[in-house]
């Protein structure tokens, strides 16, 4: 699933390939993607430029010269490409937008799950969808008002887009090995200190994520990623990846908090005490 990260690199290419061009045409492949109604999105991209684009989470934004704002949610496995002649167009190709330079750019999404959809600002989007703010623009202070009083273990908590927008599974793995708090620690435990950790960590694992345009077996051997099953960058034959970075003796344990897979080194990151 587009994590932010990918959602950020997205909207990086998007901003270099649509923004200030008139869009010819809206081409839809399957309307299964279109929230809002195929023939609305037409009357309102057609002859229109994009003006901005913006991320919230992960969502992208295309702001219209109208005002109105085109949201894309990526889903399960959204991207975007950009492509001129219809032999071209990238396999699962959805919707395509034609540009006045003849580019076409493809929201591309093989099992459907993405979505596309017209609002009035993010702002709307936003509330509408109980968002809160951006991981990138959290601070230590609002992770501590929020979750300091709440007594649910901190891993599903950071997962609650609510709380703030854009932490996906893995990325929260890795702030938390980052921040040496464990998935199970119950919010409201976690001192001043570890808040401040704990958005350093989220500051860090974001940045590298989007340097590296989410190319995860570019990142630090520092990080915990590599140790997750699905990462190729190991040795074939070998689980030396399966052992924490920090403490090469100590294997990375996988268990399931809130009911998703989760990675966490027993050294680094202690279990909380029984209650």
């Amino acid at each position: 699933m587009p994590e932010l990260p990918e959602v950020e690199t997205y909207r990086r290419f998007l901003n270099d390939v649509i923004l200030h061009q008139t869009i010819t045409a809206f081409e839809v492949k399957d309307a299964k993607v279109l929230v809002t109604d195929e023939d609305t999105l037409r009357r309102a991209l057609v002859g229109h430029r994009v003006a901005a684009t913006h991320r919230l989470g992960k969502n992208c934004f295309l702001e219209l010269d109208s005002g109105q704002v085109l949201v894309l949610h990526f889903g399960m496995t959204g991207d975007v490409g950009a492509y001129r002649d219809e032999p071209d167009a990238p396999r699962f190709t959805r919707v395509a937008f034609h540009l006045e330079d003849g580019l076409r750019v493809a929201f591309i999404d093989p099992r459907k799950f993405g979505r596309i959809r017209l609002v009035d600002s993010v702002a709307d989007y936003q509330k509408a969808k109980k968002l809160g703010p951006d991981a990138l623009d959290v601070t230590a202070e609002h992770l501590q008002a929020v979750l300091g009083p709440k007594k649910q273990m901190i891993k599903p908590l950071l997962l609650d887009q609510g709380v703030t927008a854009g932490l996906g599974n893995w990325i929260v793995d890795e702030v938390l090995f980052q921040a040496r708090i464990h998935p199970e620690r119950r919010a409201h435990t976690l001192t001043a200190k570890e808040f401040k950790a704990l958005h350093a960590a989220i500051q860090l694992v974001l940045t590298t994520a989007i340097q590296h345009e989410a190319t995860y077996r570019h990142f630090p051997a520092s990080f915990l990623i590599h140790a997750r099953e699905w990462d190729d960058s190991a040795t074939p034959g070998t689980d030396a990846h399966t052992f924490c970075p920090r403490h090469p003796k100590t294997l990375i344990e996988k268990s399931y908090v809130g009911g998703r897979a989760t990675y966490h080194c027993p050294k680094c990151q202690p279990a909380p005490p029984q209650t």
